[in-house]
């Protein structure tokens, strides 16, 4: 059974009967001429302009030169395939072209990049078609591959569609990672569905796999979205005491909950109390903060704010910048 039997809700060819580029058909590339110091931006032009002409030998050629010349495939490398059908309609010529790449890592990379764009495009049948032809061909399939899909799946509320695709992965002997776990988690956690989540961090506990920043910052989000600021309060001590970084995000979480249910003094104590450890993140918690209370209209308490970040040199956005210099006399 293939990935796309059994994950598609509704299988469909991926326009495979409309007609495609001629030139996807010549075995010849077009001489290929590189300038020197070329840059992995450089060869994504390369590829797309390639590939918009459907030359997929050219292509081929250009995939597997950019990793000799350390240039690795990028989020753009495949820009030239869009939602247009006449585009899409090359998709069995590139795989084709993919799976004569050189093996290991110029094969595998270019395939983990064909299926991202896919991804962005909200195509998961067909990035499900090119992970099918990775496990038939043995070319390195592994849980990275699958994570655009799982992610796209989960963003989206189909949880049924992921949970099938976790259970493919498995199914070819690919086990889902902390990162295919957080995506179940973090979608669960961002609709306040904290029984959900509760079930996913018991799977991700079941297997080992321990909990990581991303982890984290579900849980908090998903405490604040649920009203729980003080259980998301506790978390961020755990992360301190456990030596777990937490992201910017996972901060903001917090404060914007606090200042939404009108607790902006302790949302200052929270920034403050963290102040001088990471100066990014006092950046980014002080630019929240400051955000918050000027939409709440605080003008006091904004003001406090944004002088003790010119104090401390932090850089402000554009509106904060505006505010500050509107309020001079701060403090």
């Amino acid at each position: 059974m293939t990935f796309l039997r059994g994950a598609a809700r509704n299988p469909r060819s991926a326009a495979a009967a409309v007609a495609r580029p001629r030139a996807s058909s010549n075995p010849n590339p077009t001489p290929i001429v590189i300038r020197d110091e070329p840059t992995s931006a450089y060869y994504d032009d390369l590829v797309n302009a390639a590939g918009r002409h459907g030359d997929f030998a050219t292509v081929r050629n250009l995939l597997n030169k950019r990793v000799r010349d350390g240039c690795f495939n990028t989020g753009d490398t495949f820009r030239f395939l869009t939602q247009a059908e006449t585009s899409l309609s090359a998709l069995d010529d590139l795989i084709r072209a993919l799976s004569r790449l050189d093996g290991g890592f110029p094969r595998k990379s270019a395939f983990d990049a064909l299926i991202a764009r896919l991804c962005r495009l909200g195509r998961p049948e067909d990035a499900l078609r090119a992970a099918e032809t990775m496990a038939s061909g043995g070319f390195g399939l592994n849980p990275v591959t699958f994570h655009p899909i799982l992610n796209l799946l989960t963003r989206r509320g189909d949880f049924e569609g992921a949970r099938r695709v976790a259970g493919l992965m498995r199914d070819r002997g690919v086990s889902p990672d902390l990162t295919a776990h957080n995506y179940f988690l973090t979608a669960h956690c961002y609709r306040g569905d904290l029984a959900s989540a509760g079930r996913a961090m018991e799977e991700i506990e079941q297997e080992g796999l321990g909990a990581d920043t991303r982890t984290y910052d579900a849980l908090v989000l998903g405490a604040c979205r649920a009203g729980k600021v003080g259980a998301a309060v506790g978390l961020l001590r755990r992360m301190e005491g456990e030596g777990v970084s937490p992201l910017y995000s996972t901060h903001a979480h917090v404060i914007k909950a606090m200042s939404k249910r009108g607790w902006a003094a302790q949302a200052a104590e929270l920034v403050r109390a963290y102040a001088g450890r990471d100066r990014a993140l006092d950046g980014e918690s002080y630019g929240v903060l400051g955000s918050e209370l000027m939409r709440l209209r605080k003008v006091e308490e904004a003001r406090r704010v944004v002088e003790e970040m010119a104090e401390k040199g932090l850089i402000m956005g554009e509106k904060l910048r505006e505010f500050y210099r509107s309020n001079p006399n701060v403090g």
